[in-house]
């Protein structure tokens, strides 16, 4: 696998993830496993009305997953479910190899080029959709 896949900004995204761990009492709580690689997350939501008020996540996987959910933990707080189906839209942009608006998925642009790695990006993503109830 190309080196280049782990850009600085990556690995920045994955080391200083903002929200790591459970949140206790939460309003919801999704734990999703890729069978294929072993990654395994978690995305722990607190609500106030429709918005995300608070979160965290837990990873137990590659670099790339961690690094979503460093993502989310930095960008999900005060969003809606619109929001949440916008960010993610925004994160499959990067996989495409466009560019988003938000720099930290911009981050993510380098793993386009490397189709069988979009599911550990996409795997947190989808936790947090699902706990939103986001389609």
């Amino acid at each position: 696998m190309s080196d280049a896949l782990y850009q600085d900004a990556l690995l920045k995204l994955a080391k200083e993830a903002p929200r790591r761990g459970r949140l206790e009492p939460n309003d919801a709580s999704v734990r999703l496993d890729n069978p294929l690689c072993g990654d395994r997350v978690r995305i722990d939501l607190r609500m106030s009305g429709p918005k995300i008020a608070d979160l965290a996540h837990e990873v137990r996987g590659c670099v790339l997953c961690a690094a979503a959910a460093g993502a989310i933990g930095r960008l999900a707080v005060g969003l809606d479910r619109e929001g949440v189906a916008r960010l993610a839209a925004e994160a499959d942009k990067a996989l495409a190899g466009d560019a988003p608006e938000t720099q930290e998925l911009q981050a993510f642009n380098p793993v386009s080029r490397h189709r069988s790695r979009h599911d550990c990006v996409r795997l947190p993503f989808q936790a947090l959709k699902q706990a939103m109830g986001v389609e």
